[in-house]
């Protein structure tokens, strides 16, 4: 298993946030400025992604 110092941990942990961000933004507000019907599956995807992916990141960080 990869062993990561403190340092570079704490910048994987940043870009997952940042990974979360970018799914939040494509799968949920992307539904609400669509011309289809909302979909509420990928609503309930995209918000189950970011909090798996904050959750992730702030663990990474050390920050949980």
């Amino acid at each position: 298993m990869l062993r990561l110092r403190p340092g570079p941990r704490a910048t994987f942990g940043e870009k997952v946030l940042d990974l979360a961000n970018l799914a939040a933004a494509s799968m949920v507000f992307a539904q609400l400025v669509g011309t289809e019907p909302l979909s509420w599956t990928i609503i309930v995807l995209g918000v189950a992604f970011w909090f798996g992916c904050a959750a992730f990141g702030l663990w990474l960080m050390g920050a949980w």
